[in-house]
């Protein structure tokens, strides 16, 4: 593990600006669920995320973003992502060194943090469908606003490709 400080969310809104990419911010209570954030829906417009941090068993790590209320089958997903074997959920200590956040916090945003790319990044393709996509900026306690295509060109600046796949049942 490196002992580089995850960068943090002013660090992601300093990369983004960088960019020409607007984005908004609405600061809130930490939430740690899908659940639990339901309540800012009516603050909030766009589709909202949740988001999967999984491996496979030659420790290939994988982020899918996917709509909040999406379903995805984690015993065949592997066949869709091009993992070598089905996966699991990455320990927390792996969400941290690659993507420098805690569970509860996990983001799209998160490949900031992932200079090795290590990680392959995964956006459902009905999440796409949303004109702004909102995703944490790096903690629980705040939701960061963003065009779906500004999505796309902020992690091709991260040095991640986009995979844009249909991941949900």
């Amino acid at each position: 593990m490196s002992n580089v400080q995850p960068k943090t969310d002013k660090d992601l809104f300093q990369f983004l600006d960088g960019l020409g990419i607007a984005h908004s911010t609405k600061e809130h209570a930490p939430v740690f669920t899908v659940a639990e954030s339901v309540a800012l829906r009516d603050e909030i417009p766009g589709g909202h995320t949740k988001n999967l941090f999984v491996k496979d068993k030659k420790d290939n790590y994988f982020l899918m973003t996917v709509e909040e209320h999406a379903t995805i089958d984690l015993k065949t997903i592997h066949t869709v992502i091009g993992a070598a074997s089905k996966v699991s959920f990455g320990k927390p200590e792996k969400l941290m060194e690659y993507l420098g956040v805690i569970p509860g916090a996990v983001t799209a945003f998160g490949v900031i943090n992932d200079t090795g790319r290590q990680v392959k990044m995964i956006v459902d393709a009905d999440l796409m469908e949303y004109d702004t996509i909102n995703c944490h900026p790096l903690r629980n306690d705040a939701t960061t606003s963003i065009g779906s295509k500004d999505l796309l060109r902020f992690i091709e600046a991260t040095g991640h490709e986009p995979l844009v796949l249909k991941v949900t049942a």
